[in-house]
């Protein structure tokens, strides 16, 4: 977790970049577009409904602490010196949700985002000796960090050059950390990249997700919607559905505090089915 500074930026030239970028999107998408606008008061009730607060106190006051062991939380509270590690203490209980599988397997992860390099012992220590890990960062003083289980690599990861040079390098990967640059258009392009490159059943993971207008967050909301296309296809014992491609590749979009995490499909999904049981059935029109 690290925190920058952009250059300033007046309003007016920013509205303008923002309403020509809109203008091009409704020409190249106006389907899309009318569909989007269509559904505005729904966006603007959900909107409304996440600020009215009620319910989420009553729910929060019969919440008990009692969160299950988490190595990765320990690892954390055991650091007093040597290479740091920043992260948001709630990122813990995710990562164990999401990576406890691939613990004791020989796996590549990579992390964006080297800083001070406390965090990639980490993951070593957690996954076991079949862990390597790849850190990429814009800093050439991060090759300090270089041994025998990680190798560092220099660039900048709103670079697609640098992407396509560093799949040719590291052709498998089941596990990808964006705790980088933190800045939308970075975390675009890192997705764009490498969630085609990560393998079946792989997790990609972006941290620091800032901001309920963050953009980088209508970009995953938007890639979320795919997972409900439905291509339907019926026999008399079941109703089934033909995935999109897109269907077939992603299994599921997880959204928490600050992070999203997608998960993809381990390459077996060929359809979706709905199959009845049972014999008795209301003759409801």
């Amino acid at each position: 977790m690290r925190l920058f500074k952009g250059r300033h930026m007046s309003a007016l030239p920013r509205l303008a970049r923002m309403a020509a970028e809109c203008s091009r999107t409704v020409l190249r998408s106006p389907m899309n577009t009318a569909r989007e606008l269509a559904n505005l008061p729904e966006q603007q009730r959900g909107f409304d409904s996440a600020e009215l607060l009620e319910w989420a106190r009553q729910t929060h006051s019969l919440a008990k602490s009692n969160a299950d062991a988490n190595p990765l939380r320990d690892y954390f509270d055991r650091i007093t010196q040597g290479p740091g590690v920043w992260k948001w203490l709630h990122y813990f209980e995710i990562y164990h949700r999401h990576l406890a599988k691939y613990i004791g397997r020989d796996i590549t992860l990579v992390e964006v985002g080297v800083y001070s390099g406390g965090s990639m012992p980490m993951w070593q220590e957690y996954f076991g000796p079949g862990c390597r890990v790849h850190g990429i960062d814009i800093q050439p003083e991060c090759k300090a960090y270089e041994n025998d289980r990680t190798k560092i690599h220099i660039g900048d990861q709103s670079d697609r050059d640098f992407w396509r040079r560093f799949r040719d390098d590291v052709p498998s990967v089941d596990i990808l950390i964006d705790d980088g640059g933190h800045m939308p258009d970075q975390q675009i392009v890192t997705l764009e990249e490498m969630l085609p490159h990560i393998n079946p059943g792989g997790i990609y993971i972006c941290e620091d997700i800032h901001g309920i207008h963050n953009a980088f967050a209508a970009y995953v909301h938007s890639l979320a919607g795919n997972l409900n296309a439905l291509i339907p296809y019926s026999t008399t014992a079941e109703s089934k559905g033909r995935p999109t491609d897109f269907q077939t590749a992603i299994h599921s979009v997880h959204l928490y505090p600050f992070v999203a995490v997608i998960e993809k499909t381990d390459g077996n999904f060929d359809a979706f089915e709905a199959p009845k049981h049972g014999t008795q059935w209301q003759p409801f029109l």
